[in-house]
């Protein structure tokens, strides 16, 4: 049997948790009443979700193990594999608000906190695969690849369970995104629809990308083998990516190259994808 070598998920020294959970959930628990009194069809949601609940870790249990229930494995008991899983390992949380305030501040779409964590797949694929992490950390193996094949049928995102993925991560539409088993991503990444964090064959071992703090990655993009996106680089959307790109750099093209330096200090942040050439 093949064994997957799981290391910690990334943390870099960039990362500033902006939000305490807590605080997040009483902004998350005022928007869902305001909902419920404006929108009578969706007061049964947010009393399930949200305002029948005590904490963003209940609700986020909740909320998932509802989309991800199956008949081979009933609601109540994925409900119960999450809520193990936060209580394990605060860190879990953390990072999850950090994804919640990313999506919030980078998603001209996201209203307010609330949307990403009832409505919005890419986020709720990446809660759903920090706890098939987490399970592959903790010798559920078998779990993981179940938890992860779950997401890949009702989000069509597939990340294996042993990539390893900072905070502040936005998966914006998130729609095909694939990322294999040994791809990094660092925190304060930004990543739109069709993104592939792939190998380029069968070969095993270290194969897949290494994506720095502060990367923005456009729709389409194809990033193949253990190369290394340098931090707040920048990459066009439906470029082919086989070789390491320097920090700050923007690269477009099949294959891509570098055309010039990023023109904001954190690309991930700005979600500027249009490309302006030095040449």
């Amino acid at each position: 049997m093949k064994i997957v070598k799981l290391l910690a998920p990334i943390s870099c020294s960039h990362q500033v948790l902006p939000m305490q959970a807590e605080e997040l959930w009483q902004e998350l628990w005022q928007e869902a009443e305001i909902v419920a009194r404006r929108e009578p069809a969706l007061s049964g949601l947010m009393n399930e979700v949200i305002l029948l609940r005590h904490s963003l870790q209940e609700a986020l249990s909740v909320r998932l193990s509802r989309k991800l229930a199956y008949h081979a494995t009933p609601e109540g008991y994925l409900k119960g594999i999450f809520t193990e899983a936060f209580d394990q390992d605060p860190t879990l949380i953390k990072r999850i608000v950090n994804d919640i305030v990313a999506v919030n501040e980078r998603d001209p779409a996201c209203p307010n906190p609330l949307y990403p964590v009832l409505y919005f797949k890419g986020f709720q694929a990446l809660t759903c695969y920090r706890i098939a992490h987490h399970l592959l950390s903790h010798n559920r193996e078998d779990l993981a690849f179940y938890l992860q094949s779950l997401i890949s049928e009702v989000f069509a995102v597939d990340i294996h369970p042993a990539a390893r993925i900072g905070s502040g991560i936005l998966l914006d539409h998130a729609t095909s995104f694939v990322a294999g088993e040994t791809a990094v991503i660092e925190d304060d990444v930004s990543i739109l629809h069709e993104v592939t964090l792939g190998g380029t064959g069968k070969e095993r071992g270290d194969r897949h990308p290494k994506i720095r703090h502060g990367v923005l990655i456009g729709a389409g993009a194809k990033l193949l083998g253990n190369i290394e996106i340098g931090q707040c680089a920048k990459i066009g959307a439906g470029s082919v990516v086989l070789n390491d790109i320097p920090a700050h750099s923007t690269a477009v093209g099949v294959p891509a190259r570098v055309i010039g330096v990023a023109d904001e200090d954190e690309p991930c942040r700005m979600m500027d994808h249009r490309i302006r050439s030095t040449d």
